[in-house]
């Protein structure tokens, strides 16, 4: 017989290609090929667990919310979802969600429905690849849907920047992980309204300093007692004087003793608790960038004006210009003229003799 992952063996019994425990309240459907999210699970379910499977979409209704008004915890890690849509999360005691592994190129903000959503835990490790689904994300968080949410895990997804304003609609949030991403800066990330955030993982990113507004974030989060920064190039020159002061004051981060210089290169490996500023030999100012972008368009305005000034001279002098043109051509001329006659002359044996003896 054909498998199929939408046979089920008796109403409210078992699918044929799961295993079910009434008295833990568990099935699990694993690598059992399943193209669908099988049609009867059993309504006492409360931790269903459906991976490694090629399941390519979650339709609306996938989960129906009648007949399974319990289930708290959702392993969909390790299949092949691309698209969830509206509505296939709509499920009213759902406090876990694991979509970890799958490579989604679309995740509408609808997806846990129109209401609020009770989920307390979601893990997107390594799903967030598209940068469309990122955008989706941050509109679902943004729009309150997920208030209840308390862990947060986005690991694993090479993000560069995050939308702005992603976090600011989540006042449960309790943990944060973005390790093992490429992150470059936090400027654009706003931390406030998380007032009950305890832990950020920070780790294996590409941070190479983190300003004194983003510092000045984490000191206001009353909370915040664990912050990972290990495995990020840190770039020690006079930008990170703020950093390090606040790394030897703060309590919040853990193991900043091993927290190295990654360049420049005679800076290299110095753990940036020992940094000083004798070994920085700063005489400017560290927030640079902001004071070099004013002066470069500063800078344009000037120019401009002067190239304006400039072809304003040129315009009100042309009749003068073009005279003192047509004098240096004249002068030219004659000039050219009187070497092309010399020329004449010393070409003709007979003229250079004759300009030689005679007196005219």
């Amino acid at each position: 017989p054909v498998l199929l992952g939408c046979v089920s063996a008796q109403p409210g019994g078992c699918p044929a290609l799961c295993e079910c425990s009434e008295p833990a309240k568990t099935v699990k459907c694993v690598n059992r090929n399943l193209t669908a999210v099988p049609r009867d699970l059993p309504p006492y379910v409360r931790s269903l667990f459906i991976t490694g499977n090629p399941l390519s979409d979650l339709p609306a209704g996938a989960f129906p919310a009648q007949r399974l008004p319990d289930l708290a915890s959702l392993n969909l890690s390790g299949n092949h979802l691309r698209t969830v849509e509206a509505g296939s999360l709509a499920l009213p005691a759902l406090r876990q969600l694991d979509l970890s592994g799958n490579a989604l190129v679309s995740f509408s903000p609808q997806a846990f429905g129109e209401g609020s959503s009770p989920l307390e835990e979601l893990a997107l490790r390594g799903t967030l690849r598209d940068h469309g689904v990122l955008l989706s994300l941050a509109a679902l968080l943004q729009s309150g849907a997920l208030r209840n949410l308390s862990r947060l895990e986005l690991a694993d997804n090479g993000l560069l920047l995050l939308p702005a304003g992603m976090f600011t609609a989540l006042p449960a949030l309790r943990q944060l992980d973005l390790s093992n991403n490429s992150l470059v800066g936090l400027r654009n990330v706003s931390f406030q309204g998380l007032g009950q955030l305890q832990s950020l993982n920070l780790s294996n990113n590409s941070l190479g300093v983190l300003w004194n507004s983003t510092l000045a974030q984490f000191r206001s989060l009353p909370a915040l007692r664990h912050i990972v920064l290990g495995h990020n190039t840190w770039v020690c020159d006079c930008a990170i004087e703020d950093l390090v002061a606040w790394l030897k004051e703060s309590d919040q981060v853990e193991g900043k003793e091993a927290l190295t210089c990654a360049s420049p290169e005679k800076m290299l490996g110095k753990a940036l608790l020992k940094i000083n500023g004798s070994d920085l030999n700063c005489s400017v100012p560290t927030d640079l960038p902001s004071q070099l972008q004013t002066s470069y368009v500063f800078l344009g305005i000037v120019l401009a004006l002067i190239g304006a000034i400039f072809l304003l001279v040129l315009y009100l002098n042309r009749k003068g210009i073009k005279k003192w043109m047509h004098n240096i051509r004249d002068a030219c001329r004659d000039h050219m003229e009187g070497y092309h006659y010399r020329y004449e002359i010393n070409a003709d044996p007979r003229l250079t003799n004759l300009s030689s003896n005679s007196d005219v």
